[in-house]
């Protein structure tokens, strides 16, 4: 789950509800839940995204699924690299 930090890696206003989410989600599924550093990924995904003819209306064509693969590739990149 992506953890929203702040750029000097301090916790953002959102960490804390970000982390009870987290923790909420582990209890009721009895799965790890793993906070994976979300810096930068939604400018990655808006950037990925205008490279491919998008627009700017992020209301009416939302960015958060890419955003959401960012993430997710992030944490698999960290698991192939602590495998090595």
């Amino acid at each position: 789950m992506g953890e929203p930090l702040n750029m000097d890696d301090s916790p953002s206003e959102l960490s804390a509800r970000a982390n009870k989410f987290a923790r909420r989600l582990q209890g009721r599924l009895g799965l790890a839940v793993v906070m994976v550093d979300e810096r930068l990924s939604s400018f990655e995904a808006k950037q990925q995204s205008r490279e491919r003819g998008h627009r700017g209306n992020y209301n009416a064509d939302p960015i958060d699924s890419l955003a959401a693969e960012l993430i997710l590739q992030t944490w698999l990149a960290e698991q192939t690299a602590g495998n090595h």
